[in-house]
């Protein structure tokens, strides 16, 4: 069963589709509970860092999700649900993240050339080709990103794709049981759907 993190941002449908489109049953995660119950764990994200992280505090979910991480199960992270797990953001003046991976997440610069936030299609090149979740994907494939803020990982080994926008950014990260896209998989169409799939059969 996949659990779907719902701290209180809502926008959960398309996700909640994109992997019920396999047939896999979902449960939506609202309590520490509910994630005991859940072989994989997805933490989607819209919205601010500071609010995310406020809503995870309020649910009392920080502690579950890092006790699912230690247990070596599986774990996706979608967009915000990337940006979170570092341990700090420049959003909202500065957020203290998750702290599960070393690094920090910055701001686009503001460009005359390049619109903030980034809206649209763009490629990601795999860095680490073994990564699981890549198959059957061609390298440097199209996917559907949002996003006004970008991760940069201190430990590069922990980027398994990267994207460039201005700056090259991890826009996919591996880092044992846990994966995260800062692309939105399930707006990405036939590619993103396989990220799913392939997330699914780990």
């Amino acid at each position: 069963m996949i659990g779907l993190v719902d701290y209180g941002a809502g926008n959960l449908r398309s996700v909640y589709n994109a992997f019920s489109h396999f047939g896999e049953k979902v449960k939506i995660c609202v309590a520490g509970s509910d994630i005991a119950t859940v072989d994989k764990l997805v933490l989607p994200g819209v919205g601010s860092s500071q609010d995310a992280m406020n809503g995870l505090l309020k649910a009392d979910l920080l502690n579950p999700i890092s006790d699912f991480l230690k247990k070596g199960k599986y774990f996706l992270g979608i967009c915000l649900g990337l940006q979170i797990l570092f341990e700090n953001s420049e959003e909202s003046g500065g957020t203290k993240c998750m702290g599960l991976i070393s690094g920090n997440v910055k701001r686009f610069a503001v460009s005359s050339e390049l619109k903030i936030p980034q809206i649209g299609w763009n490629t990601v090149k795999f860095v680490r080709k073994d990564c699981p979740i890549f198959k059957g994907i061609p390298d440097k494939s199209y996917f559907y990103f949002v996003h006004s803020y970008y991760c940069s990982a201190s430990d590069k080994t922990n980027i398994a794709g990267l994207t460039e926008y201005g700056v090259p950014y991890t826009s996919i990260l591996w880092k044992d049981n846990i994966f995260a896209t800062q692309f939105h998989p399930e707006r990405s169409q036939e590619t993103g759907l396989k990220i799913i799939e392939n997330f699914i059969k780990l």
